[in-house]
């Protein structure tokens, strides 16, 4: 298992800070906080330790994206919570959150036959075309996750809700192509 470990890419999550916020207060008081109603509803602001990106919005809703893992995403809201705490902005104590979304990558390390494991995987499945994108796109019910496929022998996990489920996948897919004789 381990010469196929995942490497976690970025973790999205999503939260619910205060009942509501006023984004022009916080982009005031927040060192390079981007807000342009216009442009888009919510306020944008990085960190750089752990690395994230937010997205603040009216309702209170924050989502987080670009940490490599799940315990950072908890570090970071944290000290958002406590910097919005610090300008005066009350926020909930010990908020609920949803990891939305792990996009991992995975290397089975060998090269791949595409047009053999599109044929393998069964059609209803899967989308390969090769004109269009490079990679074979194999959608997996158990972790429900898209798996795209390489023919570098390269994986890109998608939609897995934690990094289990992207190790998951990738088991699923490894035990899949060397049933069929393809690893």
């Amino acid at each position: 298992m381990s010469e196929s470990s995942i490497k976690i890419e970025n973790v999205v999550a999503s939260t619910k800070l205060a009942e509501e916020f006023d984004l022009t207060v916080i982009e005031s008081e927040f060192e390079g906080a981007e807000y342009n109603k216009q442009k888009f509803p919510g306020l944008v602001y990085r960190v750089s330790d752990p690395k994230a990106a937010f997205l603040v919005f009216t309702s209170g809703k924050v989502v987080c994206t670009g940490t490599k893992n799940v315990a950072d995403v908890h570090t970071v809201v944290g000290n958002l919570a406590k910097k919005l705490n610090s300008i005066g902005i009350k926020t909930i104590e010990n908020p609920q959150i949803t990891v939305q979304n792990i996009v991992a990558s995975a290397d089975l390390h060998t090269i791949l036959n595409l047009n053999a494991i599109a044929i393998g995987l069964g059609l209803e499945n899967i989308e390969y075309e090769p004109e269009q994108f490079p990679g074979l796109v194999y959608r997996i019910d158990e972790p429900k996750v898209v798996v795209l496929i390489f023919s570098s022998g390269k994986l890109v996990v998608a939609g897995g809700k934690s990094p289990e489920d992207c190790e998951r996948s990738v088991e699923v897919v490894r035990q899949q192509l060397d049933s069929m004789g393809l690893l």
